[in-house]
C-alpha cells in the first residue's frame, strides 16, 4: 500500500543529499563512540551555524478603535517535507544514514535540526545513553540543542524536526512500513530513507 496518501514520491539519490564543501573545510571529526561521559560532554552531532532566523513580523494593523485586526487562521495542511532515498543494505543503512547527517551538518543544519530513527539495531549513541535511563534519554531529547537516535517503534514520542533521517537496518516488515509513515509525520522539511529499495518497494507494496 502507498506510504500515505497523496504524498510525494520518493526519487532515488544514489548520492542523497549533498553539497560542494567550502574550501578549507576541516574534514569531520569521527563519529560518536559510545563511552562513559560527563553531563558536560558533547552529544553526537558537530556544533554549527543553525538556520537562518525568521524576520520578525510586522505589526499588525489596528482598526480605528485601537484594536488588532483579526488574522485569519490558516488551517491548511502541514507542507509535506521533502523526500530523498539513498540507497543502501541493511548492515550499511546506519553509515549511510550518518554520513547523511555530516552532510547535513557540514551544510549549515543546526544539531539539534536532526532527529535518527532506526529499525534494527540501536544506534550505539542510544543504546549507550538509554543505559542510564530513559528519563535521562528523553531529556537530552527534549533539550532539543543535538542530533537525537531513537528506535523507529517509538517514533510517535519524538517531537517533529526539520530533518528525519531513517535507517531501515533491520526490523520486520511490519515495523519497517509503520516506521517511515511517523517518520514523514515527524520530518518538517527533509526525509531522508536510508537502505535496501526493493525490500522498502516490496514492504510497502509499491515502486518508490
Amino acid at each position: 500500500m502507498p506510504l500515505i496518501p497523496e504524498e510525494p514520491q520518493i526519487h532515488e539519490s544514489a548520492q542523497g543529499p549533498r553539497a560542494t564543501p567550502a574550501v578549507g573545510r576541516p574534514a569531520p571529526t569521527p563519529r560518536p563512540v559510545p563511552g562513559p561521559r560527563s553531563a558536560a560532554s558533547p552529544r553526537p552531532g558537530r556544533p554549527g551555524p543553525g538556520p537562518a532566523r525568521p524576520t520578525p513580523a510586522a505589526p499588525r494593523p489596528h482598526t480605528a478603535a485601537g484594536q488588532p485586526t483579526p488574522r485569519p487562521e490558516n488551517r491548511s495542511a502541514q507542507r509535506t517535507p521533502q523526500i530523498q532515498l539513498i540507497p543502501a543494505p541493511v548492515d550499511g543503512a546506519l553509515d549511510a544514514a550518518e554520513e547523511a547527517v555530516d552532510l547535513l551538518l557540514e551544510t549549515g543544519r543546526a544539531p539539534g535540526d536532526v532527529l535518527v530513527l532506526t529499525t534494527g539495531e540501536p544506534h550505539p549513541w542510544a543504546a549507550h545513553e538509554l543505559s542510564f535511563g530513559e528519563a535521562s534519554y528523553w531529556a537530552q531529547h527534549d533539550a532539543g540543542d543535538d542530533v537525537f537516535f531513537a528506535d523507529a517503534a517509538v517514533a510517535e514520542r519524538a517531537s517533529t524536526r526539520p530533518v528525519v533521517v531513517v535507517a531501515v537496518n533491520g526490523g520486520d516488515d511490519e515495523t519497517t512500513a509503520r516506521a517511515l509513515p511517523a517518520a514523514m509525520n515527524r520530518a518538517e522539511a527533509l526525509l531522508i530513507v536510508c537502505g535496501d529499495p526493493a525490500r522498502i518497494n516490496a514492504v510497502l507494496g509499491t515502486s518508490v
